[in-house]
This record gives structure tokens, sequence and C-alpha cells, in this order.
């Protein structure tokens, strides 16, 4: 299963929304995976009016979905700071806009029940639940976080139904991977929210936590039963400058024991294998792969980011 992390179709990437073969070569690392997630970022709207006194609002048409089918995106995450940036009209667009997706949206809903219910995946037999959230605390979180009859995205603020949830679909699920919008802006290390966060969510039993929202590579690794990637950093995106470019893909395995299994063997870490691919973004928008010296310096990086994390390079010795 492969991830990638934010995308937003803004500025001169606008074409990249309204273009369904676009987005293709990516097919070529997305589609090598049985499935694969990135974050959306943004509204799904032509209408509306953008948040007052916020600094930033986004937003692409609903073709956009089409061009990341096309990429080889098999569902997307919306439970972000920028799913309703464009007010009413707006919001009446990008639920009908996950309504009619080609692909499943996860994040979002008219009400929380919808905003938590897990996207359930599933690939060679395997059921795969794709829980999203979000704890940004900034205009979306505090006007549109999703309620008791009431739109908006999935909060994490307090954690109770996220954890609920997750607890919920590790009894018919075989994975529950968590997609958490959190941390700190261009910074590499997460923050104590996000930290305690990934503690919660690996003792609730998700088996692979992967974060984004802070535009920069964050640390990855084992934690406990779990794997976490902190920050996946930006995937397709409208600046590429510096930090801001670096980018890759994670490709993780999976490995389900039998039904009939011993309990130990039921309870013990389902993610066998967690692969990263370093990459660029171009000016165009798009992320490609690199050539191996400038991968073994992405690398380093990213190695280097652990630092700052409660996280093992490797998976630690279970009982």
């Amino acid at each position: 299963m492969a991830f990638g992390g934010d995308v937003m179709f803004e500025s001169h990437l606008a074409s990249l929304a309204t273009d369904p073969n676009s987005l293709v070569e990516l097919r070529d690392t997305l589609g090598a995976a049985d499935l694969s997630v990135v974050n959306l970022e943004t509204s799904i709207t032509d209408r509306g009016t953008p948040f007052p006194g916020k600094a930033f609002t986004f937003r692409a048409p609903e073709s956009a979905l089409v061009s990341l089918q096309n990429a080889g995106v098999d569902a997307v995450t919306m439970a972000a700071n920028h799913a309703f940036d464009y007010g009413e009209e707006g919001a009446v667009d990008t639920l009908a806009a996950k309504d009619a997706s080609p692909i499943p949206v996860a994040g979002i809903g008219r009400d929380i029940d919808e905003a938590f219910t897990p996207v359930t995946l599933e690939a060679n037999g395997v059921k795969i639940a794709l829980v999203n959230a979000s704890e940004v605390y900034e205009e979306t979180l505090e006007y549109n976080s999703a309620g008791v009859d009431k739109y908006g995205i999935a909060s994490a603020v307090p954690r109770d139904r996220l954890l609920r949830e997750v607890r919920d679909a590790k009894k018919d699920h075989d994975v529950v991977v968590v997609s958490m919008h959190w941390g700190i802006e261009a910074a590499h290390c997460p923050g104590e929210q996000a930290i305690a966060t990934s503690e919660a969510l690996e003792d609730a039993g998700a088996d692979l936590i992967v974060g984004g929202h802070q535009h920069r590579l964050n640390g990855q690794g084992w934690l406990g039963n779990a794997y976490v990637n902190y920050g996946m950093g930006n995937f397709i995106y409208y600046l590429n400058a510096g930090e801001a470019g670096h980018t890759g893909v994670l490709t993780v395995t999976f490995d389900i024991p039998a039904s009939d299994a011993p309990v130990a063997e039921q309870n013990a870490r389902r993610v066998s294998d967690a692969d990263w691919q370093p990459m660029l973004i171009g000016y165009d928008g798009i992320p490609r792969p690199v050539d191996d010296a400038t991968a073994a310096e992405l690398t380093s990086l990213s190695d280097s980011y652990r630092t700052c994390i409660p996280v093992t390079a490797a998976p630690e010795e279970t009982a």
C-alpha cells in the first residue's frame, strides 16, 4: 500500500485538475502498489467566497478527483484545514463531489458519523480501514468540525471519537490505517500533541499512522506495533523550492495472520516492511524519482528527522 503527501492544485497547477491525463506518469510509482492514498488538501468547488480573514484558501474543481484516479490513487483523505475554505456554497459542492467521486473520500461528511466513517479498501483478500482526522487548530477545526447535524471535518480534538473509531475498525478489518492532519507547519518535528496522539492511536490498535500538514518531511519509524510517518511533506504542490520540494512515496507491506492463528500472532505487528522512495517536486508540481546520489541525500535527511520522535529505525522484538 502506497502513500503520498499533501495535494493541491493552486496557481500554475490548475490545469492538472482539469486534464484527466495530467498525472498519469505517477502510475509508475503509485500504481506499483495494490492500493494508494494521498491527502487532498483543498475545497472542491468553483463557487463560494473565501473564509473571512483566512490567510490561505484553496479550491479545485471536481475533475481533480478524476486526475488523481488516473494517477493511480485509490482513495483520498480530506480532514484538513482547507476542506471548507469557501463557505456554505463551497461546502455543498465539496460534499457533493465526495458523493460523486470515482474514488473514496475519507474525513469529511454532513455530520460527525459520516466524517468519521472509515473508508474500507480491499486488496488480495486483505480488508483495510482508512480512518482520517485533523487536530490542526485553526479556522476549519474551530468552525467546521463535523457534529450532530453539522457538516465538517473529522476533528481529533478531543481524541475520544477518533480512538473509538480505531478500536471499532479493528474488530472487522485486517488492518487499520490512520491518516492524521497534525503537527507544525514548516517544521521537521511534529510537536508534543502529535506525538501524544500517535501513542494513543498505537495503543488503540492502529497498524499504520501517516501524517501531513507540515509541508515538510517529518521523521518515521516503528512505534510499538505501529509504523508511523509523522509528515509526508508535499506531493503535488505549487511550491517546490528547497525543502518544500522534498517528498517521497511510502510503501508498506502488511503481513496478516491466518484466522485460526494463535492469539499472540493475531495481536502481532501487521506492518512487515516499510520502504520510502525519495522524490523531488518539479516546477510543474509533479513529484519524480531522483538519481542515486540525491536519493541518498534525501534519505539521510529523512533519517535525521527521527531524533525528535519516539520511534525506532527497526521494529523492536516482541515476546
